[in-house]
């Protein structure tokens, strides 16, 4: 399997949980904190968000689409002390943001070549992902790893096992 394969099934299956696991969420859901300090399921969609497209930027400058104003301060990598709901977006905007910016991903994914995803990272993702595939890869882990998060929010709100 090509490496290109390979980071497009990482980034399906994020896509393929995540919507399974938010499609039957209320909005007031999208708010719940099962564990103190834990950040609700709105924030981390912006997060994730937020992240990929400053990981795809980062190889491909120009090529993502733009966020709201104030968008990424309010899903910065904190928790969501001192902020309010109204400051976030409802599940319907976060879909649509997501969308758009998965699909400028896969767009960066299927024009790359091989030797742009050999291409090495000298930022402060270097150690963790090492060339641009890696970095490409790790959008799809980084849902992964929030993910396990959302399962908590199904778990509280009394929803049925989704996967």
């Amino acid at each position: 399997m090509h490496s290109k394969a390979i980071i497009g099934h990482t980034l399906g299956m994020s896509d393929f949980l995540m919507n399974a696991y938010i499609a039957d969420l209320t909005e007031d859901e999208m708010f719940l904190q099962p564990v103190s300090g834990m950040n609700h399921i709105a924030w981390q969609i912006g997060h994730l968000i937020s992240a990929e497209r400053g990981f795809a930027e980062m190889i491909s400058p120009g090529a993502s689409p733009a966020l709201p104003s104030g968008f990424d301060d309010v899903h910065s990598r904190t928790d969501t002390k001192g902020t309010t709901r109204e400051q976030f977006l409802n599940k319907e905007a976060y879909l649509n943001l997501y969308k758009a910016q998965r699909a400028s991903t896969l767009g960066i994914l299927e024009s790359a070549s091989d030797e742009l995803l050999a291409t090495a990272t000298t930022d402060r993702y270097a150690q963790i992902a090492p060339s641009y595939g890696a970095l490409l890869n790790m959008i799809g882990l980084h849902y992964m790893m929030h993910l396990g998060q959302f399962v908590a929010v199904r778990r509280t709100a009394n929803k049925p096992i989704a996967v």
